[in-house]
């Protein structure tokens, strides 16, 4: 007698339960990154973490190793979104210079979005984690690196078309960066925590393209 030994496809139960899982660990990493956001790491417990998901702190351990390893999830996570809008924004076509237009708003709006993560995203910039046998680049930095090389890349195509001011592109990728995280320290949208003056955001929002427009255009 022959026997099947291929799966069928999973349950609607199985699937509810993946399903569940995700959700779990979304929340346990949106709770993460609020007080992570408002604390920094070493104030930070897992305790407050858990309660503000209203998970246990065991219900923590089944997601993540430790503290170290939910702090960089919340990195990992948000660090590949950002990346995927940041290609999306590349990949829209048109001048090199509206691509770094488009780059900015992507950034900026990204932030604005995920308040909680731009203020721990300032607060961690220069926080290093090491860990036992971790190499010296760690998987979080990979998105960073990533997103740089894609700023390079796209100085150095835009200034074979002329249309970019002239400069070692990774350079000038270092100078974008930095007018970017620059505005976003000051970004009423994710500084105040209150009302939030939309007006001045928005005009300040045109001041920042009009700064990057006359320091990168040829």
């Amino acid at each position: 007698m022959t026997q099947t030994s291929a799966a069928g496809p999973p349950s609607r139960r199985h699937q509810r339960r993946l399903q569940h899982l995700d959700l779990s660990r979304a929340q346990l990493l949106d709770a993460a990154e609020e007080v992570f956001g408002r604390k920094g790491y070493y104030a930070t417990t897992l305790k407050e973490v858990a309660d503000l998901a209203e998970f246990s702190v065991g219900s923590v351990y089944s997601f993540f190793d430790n503290k170290g390893d939910l702090f960089s999830q919340v990195f990992l996570r948000r660090g590949a979104q950002i990346v995927g809008a940041m290609q999306e924004a590349v990949a829209g076509g048109g001048s090199s210079l509206d691509q770094l237009h488009r780059l900015v708003d992507v950034e900026v709006g990204f932030f604005r979005r995920h308040p909680h993560f731009a203020r721990l995203f300032r607060r961690s910039s220069n926080l290093v984690l090491p860990a036992p046998g971790k190499d010296l680049d760690s998987p979080e930095d990979e998105s960073f690196h990533t997103a740089m090389a894609l700023h390079a890349d796209l100085f150095r195509r835009g200034q074979e078309a002329g249309e970019l001011r002239s400069g070692d592109p990774e350079v000038m990728a270092s100078l974008l960066s930095g007018l970017v995280s620059a505005y976003q320290a000051l970004d009423p949208e994710v500084t105040d925590d209150g009302d939030r003056d939309r007006e001045a955001a928005a005009a300040s929002l045109e001041t920042l393209h009009r700064v990057v427009e006359d320091a990168f255009r040829a």
